[in-house]
């Protein structure tokens, strides 16, 4: 006769200390089987080298270890589709209850709701709780119960809710004892998924009491290495955004604190709106006709668009799988505006590049500079690439390091000139839009 057990589904959540969903399922009587599935509907789009991949196989190997060698338990790792893989889990164990977070990127919200309803007919009890954000959903909306669509109201309601509440933690660290022991499940490796290593690394977060107080006067700066890199650790939750609101609220530093909020507020924006992962928020931008020159992406890709600033940012990109924000902001608005190129090309090549890519806040950040999403850089804001060289990089620090070869005979010709290629988005945009 089969023993019951719970599970807790590992997701965007991947780390034992201070998260939600591990730490109610620990809470029970019954011990816990942690999984992980590698979603092949996800997996199968992207290439055969991916840092992200890499990193999450890396994190699940240490976490799976870390209850080995305490817990004599671990994590079930599989591979496939998830409806698959709940399917013969409910064959092989009685289980009573699956318990995991919330997860709000349309794809997610179907599948578990599919989950859900195959669980349900089994007699098991789906439990999700909120993890990865302070507020979600309804929790920060205007009096009249619709969600704020600007930014700045919402983020000081959003303060000022949390002043009212009480920032709770979740300490899951201390209950892993309850974890299901002797887990005989295989421990797949990259290759059983697919996968191959890769050379680009996920770098470690640094949220130094300095990192933090000097944020102000440093962020916009790309050639400083004062970003804290929490984004990739934010995505897959290899830490906790209680945690890291907690440092910010300790150092006082309220621009720091308002960056963990603009996350937020692009998520509740995503949840709120779905359409808008594909779709102008805006609808009327949907109309813009734009160019989509197929050799002009291919430059802008490359880096290799005769704008130093531009081209500094998308070698960086493909060298790294990182961007700093001043420079994704510029190259967003560069492809858009200078060459009229769908903001969707864009969306698409940063998911396929950035190690911190996050559906919410990629598509809330190209929409931004379309001008087509909500609190929108308005469609007749285009930066000059060139002064804003003379603003972020005065001494060139950042595009010679990038772009060694920009006083080259080699280096290409302007793509557009700006002038030109300002006059012409106008012209564009004002006829897409009256």
């Amino acid at each position: 006769m089969k023993s019951p057990i719970n599970i807790f589904w590992f997701r965007r959540d991947l780390r034992l200390q201070d998260n939600t969903g591990l730490f109610n399922a620990l809470d029970g009587d019954l011990p816990v089987l942690p999984i992980f599935i590698f979603d092949s509907k996800i997996l199968d789009k992207l290439p055969r080298q991916d840092a992200r991949v890499s990193f999450i196989h890396d994190t699940l190997q240490a976490l799976n270890k870390q209850l080995q060698d305490e817990h004599n338990s671990g994590i079930g790792m599989f591979h496939g589709k998830p409806i698959d893989v709940f399917t013969k889990l409910t064959e092989r164990f009685e289980i009573q209850n699956v318990y995991t977070n919330h997860d709000y990127e349309p794809y997610a919200t179907k599948r578990d709701i599919e989950i859900e309803a195959l669980l349900t007919k089994n007699g098991i009890r789906f439990h999700t709780y909120k993890d990865q954000v302070i507020f979600e959903k309804n929790e920060i909306v205007k009096k009249d119960g619709n969600p704020y669509v600007v930014y700045t109201p919402y983020m000081r309601v959003w303060k000022e809710t949390f002043k009212n509440s009480e920032l709770k933690f979740f300490p899951s660290e201390n209950n892993l004892h309850h974890t299901l022991k002797q887990v005989n499940f295989p421990n797949l490796t990259l290759n059983d998924i697919g996968f191959e290593e890769t050379e680009q690394k996920i770098a470690p977060y640094e949220v130094t009491p300095e990192l933090i107080q000097n944020y102000e006067a440093t962020r916009n700066f790309p050639s400083k290495d004062a970003t804290s890199r929490l984004g990739p650790h934010l995505r897959f939750g290899t830490v906790s955004v209680r945690r890291m609101i907690e440092k910010a609220i300790a150092e006082e530093n309220e621009i720091f604190w308002q960056e963990l909020i603009w996350r937020e507020f692009f998520m509740q924006i995503l949840w709120h709106f779905p359409h808008t992962h594909n779709k102008a928020f805006k609808s009327k931008y949907d109309r813009i006709e734009w160019r989509n020159n197929a050799h002009e992406f291919k430059k802008w890709c490359e880096g290799k668009t005769g704008y130093p600033l531009v081209d500094a940012g998308m070698r960086q990109l493909n060298e790294t799988g990182f961007m700093h924000n001043r420079v994704r902001m510029l190259v967003g608005s560069f492809l858009c505006k200078h060459l009229l190129i769908d903001w969707r090309w864009g969306e698409a090549y940063f998911a396929e590049k950035l190690h911190d890519y996050d559906m919410a806040s990629n598509v809330g950040n190209w929409q931004w500079v379309a001008g087509s999403g909500v609190d929108a850089s308005p469609y007749f804001r285009i930066f000059n690439p060139t002064s804003q060289i003379q603003k972020f990089d005065k001494e060139l620090n950042y595009i010679k390091k990038w772009v060694p070869d920009f006083e080259e005979l080699t280096y290409p010709h302007p793509i557009v000139d700006h002038k030109f290629a300002r006059e012409r988005c106008l012209e564009v945009y004002k006829t897409a839009l009256n």
